[in-house]
Formats: structure tokens, sequence, C-alpha cells
């Protein structure tokens, strides 16, 4: 069954795509209709060897490797706030593209998305993108440990405000499993994918968004929040989901002289960078596909989700290349190829950045993370 719901899938997809591949033209499609991904087996042949745990319980915090969860997630006690410990102070900021140097905006017209490059299925024709302003919130948890004047570890987030991550650093700090760290959620800016303001951020295979963090965000942050932030990459964490995911990652891969830890929820690993760029022509495919294996081993520490009903080509492209759960795979064989320390999560019953998983990991995700930065 799981085999055949692939293949309508792709059957389905490769109809509309063969249509607009016979007309020969850019023209601009509308955003495509996402079928429902079919639910895959983490046992599936050709996926990674993976420990199976009983339903509810947690990988070790102290161990790297994979794991599938049970199919029952229920928020840890760190997910919920608790009376009776510290609570962070929460304030925001707010950026203008007007402000920016790096980043001065972009947006694809409502309604668009692109088409396949008839020469090239691994690229999509954007004609529908073009400069447009935006604002974004910078939303920053400062925990009531933080000590002024002294550097302190943080954590940069995508797709911000992320007030779960607030609640759990919370529980985490006051129970010494993590440094008190300050924490610095980031609004997108604006669109999703291809043409966008967002996918140019997230998606891009360069050292781009973490140069924009480094510049024009965290000196804001110090100034308006009269803290201090850590210049050791062993300090660092980043963290996002789906493209806030490959972004984190991205961030690390391309400076390492900035962060050494990162954190993933079902992180698009696939082929969606645009524009195209001849260094890596297949976006972020490329970290399991060239890049991981073909370099050294970066001190790079990463945990990472997907889940078993994540997303499967929900776009017209037919590059073999936007299988979320194939990428994130790929990702756990390569790393561990590699000797990444690393821990890899396949959540049964999970959709794509699955809210409940995250509720249920997260304490444990942060956890793993920080193990042996010391405090």
């Amino acid at each position: 069954m799981r085999l055949s719901l692939y293949r309508l899938s792709c059957a389905v997809l490769l109809l509309a795509t063969c249509a607009g591949a016979d007309a020969q033209t850019a023209t601009p499609s509308t955003t495509p209709v996402r079928p429902p991904a079919p639910t895959r087996d983490a046992h599936t042949p050709g996926y990674v060897e993976a420990k199976d745990l009983v339903d509810g319980e947690l990988p070790p915090a102290d161990q790297d490797g994979n794991f599938i969860l049970g199919p029952t997630h229920q928020p840890a006690p760190e997910a919920v706030a608790h009376e009776g410990i510290p609570h962070g102070d929460v304030g925001e900021f707010v950026l203008s593209s007007a402000d920016s140097k790096i980043y001065p905006g972009i947006a694809r017209e409502a309604n668009t998305f692109g088409t396949p490059d008839p020469n090239d299925p691994a690229k999509l024709i954007v004609t529908t993108s073009h400069p447009a302003p935006y604002t974004r919130k910078v939303t920053v948890y400062v925990p009531k440990q933080y000590v002024a004047g002294t550097a302190a570890p943080f954590i940069v987030g995508a797709d911000g405000p992320d007030t779960l991550l607030f609640t759990v650093l919370d529980s985490l700090i006051a129970a010494h499993k993590v440094p008190p760290m300050i924490a610095i959620s980031i609004s997108n800016g604006s669109g999703d994918a291809q043409g966008s303001e967002r996918g140019l951020e997230y998606d891009t295979m360069s050292g781009r968004y973490a140069e924009f963090v480094e510049q024009e965000v965290l000196p804001k942050v110090e100034s308006q929040f009269h803290v201090k932030l850590t210049h050791d990459p062993e300090g660092r964490a980043s963290m996002g989901g789906s493209s806030g995911g490959s972004c984190a990652l991205i961030m690390a891969w391309y400076h390492p002289e900035l962060y050494h830890r990162v954190l993933t929820y079902s992180g698009t690993y696939v082929n969606q960078q645009w524009p195209s760029d001849p260094k890596t022509p297949h976006g972020a495919w490329e970290f399991h596909e060239h890049l991981i294996p073909q370099s050294a081993r970066k001190p790079i520490r990463l945990w990472m989700e997907v889940g078993d009903r994540d997303h499967l080509n929900p776009n017209a492209m037919r590059d073999n290349m936007h299988d979320w759960v194939v990428a994130n795979e790929n990702m756990a064989r390569v790393l561990k190829a590699k000797g990444y320390h690393y821990q890899f999560v396949f959540a049964r019953n999970a959709g794509h950045t699955d809210r409940t998983v995250k509720q249920q990991t997260l304490a444990e995700a942060l956890e793993y993370l920080w193990k042996g930065y010391k405090f």
C-alpha cells in the first residue's frame, strides 16, 4: 500500500508537469496542491538502521545514533510552563528591509509558483518574483540566570517567535540540564519556497543568512537587551523546522567558526534553492549527495527529526529530490559515515514539522545538543 500510494502521488505530479513541459514555456503556474504524503516505514530497505523505542520513550540525551519514536506524542513535562522556577524575560524589536544591506526584500506574486526548466528538471523557472519590502520581528528570551556583563551562549531560531522554546528553556535551565542561554527567535521575511524572501533566506546554499544574523541582528540584540553574546562557536546553536531547519545547518556549514550546534525538525534537505547555483545545483540535497561525503568532518553536532508522513514531492518538479523522509534518512547515513556526533529521530504518526512531536522531543533534543558544553 505504501508503494502504491507513492506511485499514485508521483503519477499525478508527472501528468501535471508533463503538461507544463509540453508547452515549453516559463509561464508561472498556480501554487501546486500537495497530495497527502504516504506513511513511510522506518524499516524500509535502504533506510538507516535505527532503534525502535517503546511508545512514549525518548532517546537517551547522551547517545548518538538513529531512533524510532512510537506513535503517541505526549508533551514532555518541560513543554508546559511551571510555577516555582525562574521565567525568562521576553521582548521584541522590528527589522525593516529598508535598513538591510543583505536582504532588501523580494516577493513572489500571490497564487503563482513556477515551471520546471524543460532542459533541466532540477531547475525551477520563476518569472513572478520581484523586489518587495518587508518587516520582521525578532523575539528575544533572556533567562533570569543571565549575569549582566558576561558573554552568554545563545540559540538562533528561524520562523519565530518560538514560545515553546522559551518555555522549555525555563525548565531545562532551572534543572541545570543546559547552560543559561539567550534565545533569539527571528521571523522570516515572508512567503515560502522559490521566489520568496523566506526561500531566499533559508534555502540558499551560502553563508549569507548567517552573515545577516551576525551583522544585522546580533548587534541589535546586544544593544537593546543589554546583553553580551559569546563569540565561541561551541556556545552558539542554530535551529529551525522545514526550510528553517536546512537554514540552521547552512549557517553552521558555511560558517563553522560561528556555529557548532544545529537542531532541525523536518529539515528541507531537498532541491529548493532559487536562484540556481552551479556550485550547488541541487540545493540542500547537495548536503547528503556531495558536500558531507566529500568534505572533511566539520565541528558540528546535529539533532534532527523527520515524520513518517513528512513531505513527498510537494511541487511540480520531476527531479527525484523532493522526498523529505529520504533526504533526512540520507543525512543520517552520511553523518554516521563521516563520524559526526548526531542524533536522528524518525517519528511514527507524524507529519511535517509536527507540533506534537516537537512538544514531546524538544527538551531532550536541546539537552543532547548542548552535551559537552562546560557551564
